[in-house]
């Protein structure tokens, strides 16, 4: 048989954490293989650009939507456990688990971007219509869609990551990002960690310019909780102590909105940058990433062939 496509894996997968509880992503997939009886050859066939196999793609791409959507649980990288909601789904016996059915979870349009689509936080099984967007879309924006999709992942990606390291190392990276988005001389003088891990007031120093007249400071919390105001008022004290016209947080969680509206109306000017932009921010500077796959549209030249062609 051809090789499932990754709704079709969805349901399937779900059935086999249920009945054999926390394992490897790839123990599973070697189960899912017997189960659809695929060959030698369906199992070695790759995606057109050869960057993958076609099966551990759709496994895989069928894994991160239910672990986005809260199906699937991840206590360790590539280790996959069902949840609570991941059960009431297969209680409810729908036909098959797809994204119609992922949809009414709140996480999915969440996930997806998909702004202005309906979404119920109610019943978690009931398939909801999508609209068939495929269908009618033109190529060229097909590949947006498909690229804005992979984008949002690894985002998600490397938002699980940034809030896996330890506070001294999210410093570090903080000030990476701003190196490459061309903050401080290109050396590493230009940049400077103050202080201690913890610590209420200024995390590190980074020079806005190459002379050094003016500096940002920086303040750093690789943390699970929301930051509230507090911490962006402590912040505001400690740049008020140092003379400092400018500053920013960085936080691999969320800001409240008590939080943000304060920052936005006090003086010396704070940016808060949370985790959804600092990781969006490191794809665009190329921090902790790396480019996977690059395919080029190509048009037709038309001063190659002259205008009366």
């Amino acid at each position: 048989m051809p090789v499932p496509d990754f709704q079709t894996l969805m349901r399937p997968l779900l059935e086999e954490y249920a009945a054999e509880g926390e394992r490897r992503i790839a123990d599973v997939r070697a189960v899912l293989a017997t189960r659809f009886g695929l060959t030698e050859e369906e199992l070695a066939e790759r995606l057109p650009s050869g960057s993958a196999r076609t099966f551990d793609n759709r496994v895989g791409w069928a894994a991160t939507y239910l672990y986005r959507v809260g199906l699937l649980a991840r206590p360790l990288r590539s280790v996959y456990a069902i949840t609570e909601r991941g059960r009431e789904v297969l209680a409810a016996n729908p036909e098959r688990v797809d994204l119609n059915v992922l949809s009414q979870f709140p996480e999915f349009a969440e996930f997806r971007k998909a702004s202005g689509s309906r979404r119920s936080r109610r019943g978690p099984v009931v398939a909801a219509e999508e609209p068939a967007a495929a269908e009618t879309a033109t190529p060229e924006e097909r590949i947006d869609a498909a690229y804005q999709e992979l984008r949002q992942a690894l985002i998600a990606e490397v938002r699980d990551r940034i809030s896996a390291i330890s506070p001294t190392a999210f410093e570090d990276l903080v000030l990476d990002v701003l190196h490459a988005m061309g903050y401080g001389d290109g050396t590493e003088d230009s940049r400077l960690r103050t202080g201690a891990s913890g610590d209420a007031g200024i995390d590190g120093v980074i020079r806005e310019d190459r002379l050094g007249l003016d500096v940002v400071y920086v303040q750093a919390k690789r943390w699970e909780a929301t930051v509230g105001r507090p911490v962006v008022q402590g912040f505001v004290g400690a740049l008020q102590g140092a003379r400092a016209s400018k500053g920013i947080i960085f936080t691999a969680s969320a800001f409240s909105g008590e939080a943000r509206e304060y920052a936005a109306s006090v003086s010396p000017r704070v940016v808060l940058v949370d985790g959804q932009r600092l990781a969006a921010l490191m794809i665009d500077y190329n921090i902790g990433v790396s480019d996977r796959e690059t395919y080029p549209v190509k048009r037709v030249d038309s001063d190659y062939f002259g205008d009366d062609v």
